[in-house]
């Protein structure tokens, strides 16, 4: 179900000067880094200016983040919830993660390049011959040390719940290697998560056009949960229902908190 001020909002949607000033800055900021990253590839290095980028269009959008937990730096696969494509930003920025991303990311003129540069692992949900060779891809990546995160609700929902995840998504994380945790994240919009987060019927387009247009910040707090037990890391549905009740779990007490909220 979506939301009225959503619907609304998808109708109205349209390039304002605040648009406009939005992607040129967001323009010039890749022309800025691109020469620079282009020589950390060439050198067979990993490249900061990557993060800078996704940190850097982040802002310009109006994301305002802070966080709460302890984020792990390597060797970690982030679960979290997903509401925008502003989380790619927000995570990728602030967490350093490289994503499990539906195939069609990487057929789409631009982000699949920029998504390309990010390490994406892409993956066909309804192709099951695929499953054997996306695994080992996911698995090859998450044995670089190199946080990745999935979205295991395997599309946008609507920010303040979650949708059900999907425990096929969990296959390449199990077993889970000695050396791998997983960690839930929870993506907080807080009061506005119901306007940020992108629902059918709004297209993506849409949605990007409507965030660029706001005159507010973006504010999101990034909770970092504690890591899953190693006890459900041997099996896939137990691994995604143990990821989906503690993000559940989060989002229940920042909702309990929210009237304390300024």
């Amino acid at each position: 179900m979506v939301s009225p001020s959503i619907a609304s909002a998808t109708d109205r949607a349209s390039i304002t000067w605040r648009t406009v000033a939005r992607l040129a800055l967001m323009v010039l900021t890749l022309l800025f880094l691109i020469v620079p990253h282009l020589f950390y590839r060439a050198a067979g290095r990993p490249s900061p200016m990557v993060m800078a980028f996704l940190n850097a269009v982040g802002w310009i959008a109006g994301l305002r983040i802070k966080t709460t937990g302890t984020r792990l730096r390597r060797n970690v696969l982030f679960v979290s919830n997903h509401v925008s494509w502003l989380d790619i930003l927000a995570l990728g920025g602030a967490a350093r993660s490289a994503f499990v991303s539906k195939a069609e990311v990487g057929t789409t003129p631009l982000v699949g390049w920029l998504a390309d540069q990010n390490g994406t692992v892409y993956v066909q949900r309804e192709a099951k011959r695929e499953i054997h060779n996306q695994t080992n891809e996911l698995r090859s990546a998450l044995a670089r040390g190199r946080p990745v995160t999935l979205f295991p609700e395997g599309t946008t929902g609507p920010g303040d719940g979650l949708l059900p995840f999907r425990a096929s998504l969990f296959q390449a994380a199990v077993p889970t290697p000695p050396n791998l945790q997983v960690q839930p994240i929870f993506l907080d919009y807080g009061a506005e998560a119901n306007d940020i987060a992108w629902l059918d019927p709004e297209s993506g387009l849409a949605n990007f056009k409507r965030l660029l247009a706001r005159k507010r910040p973006v504010h999101l707090t990034i909770h970092y949960l504690d890591p899953l037990p190693d006890a459900v890391e041997g099996d896939r549905k137990l691994l995604a229902e143990a990821a989906r009740a503690a993000i559940a779990a989060e989002i229940a007490r920042s909702s309990a908190r929210a009237p304390l909220r300024l």
